[in-house]
């Protein structure tokens, strides 16, 4: 049986101890655990990070953790937005209650990322239209899709772990 990081974002989030029963349901499923943990890190941390630094993805993984009330995730972001340096202005994207950002790209972003990660089912055509309106190029449009659907799934199944073990 394969080995489980306790290390893995999502196990750490989900309070998953060695020797539990979720925890070894899981060693049988390492490769998707190793999988959601190298695919975290291509989100948040990419090479070529393009329009969307790693301060900024932080920042707006935090808030997706917010707005889906899981504030320990958040914290876990709140950290990387802290080690990549983050100004203030991005340091505020990571709190759904804080002022929206006045910069047209940036608020296209952040509107969009409450969308999505709020109310999935209202997003339409047009509003990929005001991300590119507001110059938000396609690959980066492409890369914050990304990191949504990231995070959509991240918080999906540290809740169903949670579930798992009897947590809330």
């Amino acid at each position: 049986m394969s080995e489980i990081s306790l290390n893995d974002v999502v196990i750490a989030q989900a309070g998953i101890e060695p020797g539990t029963p979720v925890h070894r349901a899981l060693e049988g499923r390492a490769d998707v655990m190793e999988m959601t943990q190298a695919t975290h890190d291509a989100a948040l941390k990419p090479n070529d990070p393009g329009g969307l630094s790693h301060a900024l993805r932080a920042a707006l993984a935090a808030r997706i953790a917010r707005l889906n009330g899981d504030e320990a995730l958040a914290e876990h972001y709140d950290g990387l937005v802290e080690d990549a340096g983050a100004t203030e202005e991005i340091t505020d994207i990571a709190d759904p209650r804080a002022p929206a950002p006045s910069d047209g790209w940036l608020a296209a972003v952040v509107a969009y990322t409450d969308l999505v990660a709020a109310r999935p089912r209202d997003t339409q055509a047009g509003d990929i239209e005001a991300l590119k309106a507001a110059g938000v190029s396609d690959a980066d449009i492409v890369r914050l899709s990304e990191l949504n659907a990231f995070l959509a799934y991240q918080i999906r199944v540290i809740a169903g772990l949670k579930l798992m073990r009897g947590a809330k």
